[in-house]
């Protein structure tokens, strides 16, 4: 569990996917970004564009800026290379080292636990919108009653004055 808390900080959204940067998936998988990177290119028919890109230099700016372990990038001439989950594991394949094999595993299960905490909070977000709408109309249902009962809980201005005692008006005799 431990290379699982080391792996996820290391996973960033960048153009709506979670990925991890080659720089950050070399040093995982043990061989240099150099050496990821030129096994990458050696095989690029295994990566398309939704296992592996290359960042502009705005993202790489923000990345950088973001990220204080990715300082190291601030100066190099190269762009990084993005990996999605399915890119770091064809990236495990191709680097063929031990490290690569072992750690590959640890990255796809902080990436899965990274989806299933995604799907748990968008639950929890529905869940709260439907809480949301409800409170809205028993909100509407009480502001209604409260209207019909104003007008019983407030007393009328002037109230009719009533005479004390008998009325012998009527009574001649």
């Amino acid at each position: 569990m431990s290379e699982l808390k080391l792996i996820e900080p290391l996973i960033q959204t960048l153009r709506g996917q979670r990925v991890v940067l080659d720089a950050d998936l070399a040093e995982l998988y043990g061989v240099q970004t150099k050496v990821l990177n030129q096994a990458v290119k050696r095989n690029a028919e295994r990566f398309p564009e939704d296992f592996t890109f290359r960042l502009t230099e705005q993202e790489k700016t923000e990345v950088v800026t973001n990220c204080d372990h990715l300082q190291r990038l601030k100066f190099s001439p190269q762009l990084p290379a993005a990996y999605t989950e399915h890119g770091a594991i064809m990236a495990a394949m191709v680097v063929n080292s031990p490290q690569a094999t072992t750690m590959s595993v640890f990255v796809v299960r902080a990436f899965v636990q990274m989806r299933e905490r995604l799907a748990a909070n968008a639950a929890i977000l529905r869940r709260l919108a439907e809480i949301d709408k409800a409170l809205l109309e028993h909100d509407q249902a009480l502001t209604v009653i409260w209207q019909h009962l104003q007008p019983l809980l407030t007393p009328p201005l002037d109230p009719p004055k009533r005479k004390i005692g008998f009325d012998c008006k009527g009574d001649e005799g």
